[in-house]
């Protein structure tokens, strides 16, 4: 079940060594050796901070990339490597979470049994789906499917409703796809055709693994291809998925019966245990096309589609064919990996999928401090009292509006470090022998948990990021802001780090999220969390323009070859760096550092804040894994991320004295100033 929730990532690196001077903190948190100064600072910052790293740099042949936000999670990695190998022993107390955490993980290190299995423990599945022969026997079948959290057709979610967020809702969006998006389809570039030979390679070796020969395994992956790319053509975009009001559809169950016979609405929410007489169809375009194709597609097509989904959706916890298999599309086409990475290293991830909070407790408790929480709290609300005069300080808004998005503002949920309600799994088994029974007893707590939810009233302290989660968030329908333990570290957020390092890491973090409340989308929730209008009418205008010159100044970044950023599908994270870094700033010229002149290792108080921003994204990313994202995420890659706000934002200009000839001035009355 997937979280219709909004949240944003953002993730850091600081290098370190030692400093002996009375003037530096006790570390040294600038890279200077990574410094390339035949660039001029004010044609390319981030090469300048970052030239000689990127340089030198090596991607590991595990992964897609390597940079901040890398060295970061191999960091958390390697504690959570700590724990889960001294509670995994098997000499833990009986009904305790180090057991059950430590059992799960040891299901899946145990690689021997696993591979004696192959693919046993999905063919009760594959029989139910040889004995179909109806559609709706197709319908019985991914129903139970669902309550094992996973269905090819229906994709189910629960929320806050978005138009009344003090009550959740099941949502149903748009789903049955096994290319990352719809264009995928379509597209018949060299680039995007590579990715399609290799999904198509994929799902002929899971139909050859599972008995098929090749000729016949070749038919029937031209089969499933072709219902795909039938199913894809009822999707929105990325960038159509982006308009809040556009994908709120509430619908009574009555009137969907009637729309759409074929999907069976009410006795299908019966049998997956949604007990409501409304929901919301999130992209009824989707559902519309599946109605038609229940009954216009041959059943044992279905049948193949069935398969083949449950073969993709098992492969990573069957034996190792499997496991390849998936990887060679996964790991090797979609991101350009070379070897996957080691089964450890994947099963703490999917200790932290599948019970996040138990592992959370035992990592908060050896890795996360009551004093960081606090730290990071004062941050927050420096940010909030910095942002609350930036808006005060607005020429394009009304006074009345003004004061709307103040109590916005000062209404934001703040959540730090992680969760004062801890999960319940009693009800997950888990079998040191049995690895994907583990899974699927994990999946099926998940569901029922969620749709446990439904016409209920929201809890709003409730969390979806883990604590070693690297990751932060806003979320518009809580109006809350978040930040996990795991994020809460080097390289952004150090008590002993002077202002500027922090002010320009964690805080550019905290201002980024806050202005999320504030971005294209995040501006259409009140302060209660409802999609709901508060702007004046000339405030509304002037802001959608400013969005559309955000996005025609991202537009014309190019990421690789002629691939250039999609401003429309990046523009409220581009918003929300735009706004994250001058709220960081105004916050950190508050403080004692901030308001003083004195150099630390050469550099102004002003110059470290950049020279901070700068070094936290830097990355470098396989040219597969830069081609995936500019379809699919709505971030900018971290050099634009320095390169865009920074090119706005007069205070830089002044700390490295940007002038015009420099290729990232822009003059003052073409620079993009929103929040």
């Amino acid at each position: 079940m997937k979280s219709k929730l909004l949240y944003v990532s953002c993730m850091f690196l600081i290098l370190f060594a030692s400093c002996n001077t009375e003037q530096q903190p006790a570390q040294k948190f600038i890279e200077t050796s990574y410094f390339d100064s035949s660039i001029k600072p004010g044609d390319d910052f981030f090469d300048f901070v970052n030239g000689k790293w990127l340089d030198t740099a090596k991607i590991p042949a595990t992964e897609s990339g390597i940079g901040a936000a890398y060295d970061l999670f191999y960091r958390t990695r390697d504690h959570l490597h700590e724990i889960l190998d001294s509670v995994s022993k098997g000499n833990q107390s009986s009904g305790s979470i180090e057991q059950k955490v430590g059992d799960f993980y040891a299901s899946g290190m145990d690689s021997a049994t696993i591979e004696n299995r192959g693919y046993d423990p999905v063919k009760p599945y594959l029989q139910k789906i040889d004995s179909i022969k109806t559609t709706d026997d197709v319908l019985k079948y991914v129903n139970e499917l669902q309550l094992q959290n996973d269905n090819p057709i229906f994709g189910l979610g629960v929320a806050p409703d978005d138009k009344n967020s003090a009550v959740n809702i099941a949502v149903y969006f748009q789903t049955g796809i096994g290319l990352p998006d719809r264009d995928y389809y379509f597209k018949t570039d060299a680039a995007t055709q590579k990715i399609v030979d290799a999904y198509k390679t994929y799902m002929k070796k899971l139909f050859m693994l599972t008995g098929d020969d090749s000729s016949k395994a070749a038919i029937e992956v031209a089969q499933v291809y072709e219902l795909e790319k039938q199913i894809a053509a009822s999707h929105k975009t990325q960038v159509e998925l982006r308009d809040p009001q556009s994908n709120y559809h509430k619908m009574a169950v009555a009137d969907l019966d009637k729309q759409m016979p074929a999907l069976e609405w009410k006795k299908t929410l019966m049998a997956v245990g949604v007990k409501t007489d409304s929901i919301n169809v999130s992209q009824p375009g989707y559902y519309s096309k599946l109605n038609e194709l229940l009954t216009s597609i041959p059943i044992d097509t279905w049948k193949l589609y069935l398969r083949f989904n449950i073969l993709n959706s098992a492969a990573s916890a069957l034996s190792s064919d499997f496991v390849n298999a998936r990887f060679e599309y996964v790991g090797k086409a979609l991101n350009g990996q070379q070897q996957i990475k080691p089964r450890w290293q994947r099963m703490i991830q999917n200790t932290d999928n599948n019970l996040g909070d138990d592992l959370g407790r035992l990592y908060v408790k050896k890795y996360f401090t009551e004093d960081a929480k606090k730290r990071m709290l004062d941050l927050v609300n420096n940010l909030q009292a910095a942002f609350s005069k930036r808006i005060d300080n607005l020429d394009w808004m009304s006074d009345s509006t003004k004061a709307i998005a103040k109590d916005k503002l000062h209404a934001f949920l703040k959540k730090i470090g992680y969760t004062d309600k801890w999960r319940d799994y009693s009800n997950v088994t888990i079998d040191r022998s049995k690895y994907y029974e583990n899974l699927v007893s994990c999946a099926k707590n998940e569901y029922q948990y969620q749709i446990n939810k439904i016409g209920k009233k929201v809890d709003r302290m409730e969390w979806d990021m883990t604590p070693p989660t690297i990751n932060a968030g806003y979320y518009p329908t809580y109006n809350a802001i978040v930040f996990p333990a795991g994020i809460l570290q080097f390289p952004f957020f150090d008590p002993n780090a002077d202002d500027a390092i922090n002010y320009g890491g964690i805080g550019m973090v905290i201002g980024h999220e806050m202005t999320h409340g504030f971005d294209d989308q995040g501006a259409q929730y009140d302060k209660d969390g409802n999609l709901k209008n508060w702007w004046g009418k000339n405030d509304s205008v002037k802001f959608v323009a400013k969005s559309k010159q955000v996005i025609n100044f991202y537009n014309n970044y190019v990421i690789i070859d002629s691939v250039h950023i999609n401003g429309a599908l990046t523009t409220g994270e581009n918003i929300a760096d735009i706004g994250g870094v001058a709220i960081a700033y105004d916050a950190f010229k508050m403080t004692k550092e901030g308001q003083d002149t004195t150099k630390i290792d050469g550099f102004t108080p002003d110059q470290r804040f950049f020279l901070s921003l700068a070094q936290i994204w830097r990355e470098k990313l396989k040219p597969e894994t830069m081609r995936f994202y500019a379809n699919v995420d709505p971030h900018s890659p971290g050099k634009y991320r320095v390169l865009g706000p920074l090119s706005n934002f007069e205070p830089f200009y002044k700390a490295f004295n940007v002038q015009p000839g420099n290729k990232m001035y822009i003059p003052d009355s073409a620079r993009i100033k929103i929040w």
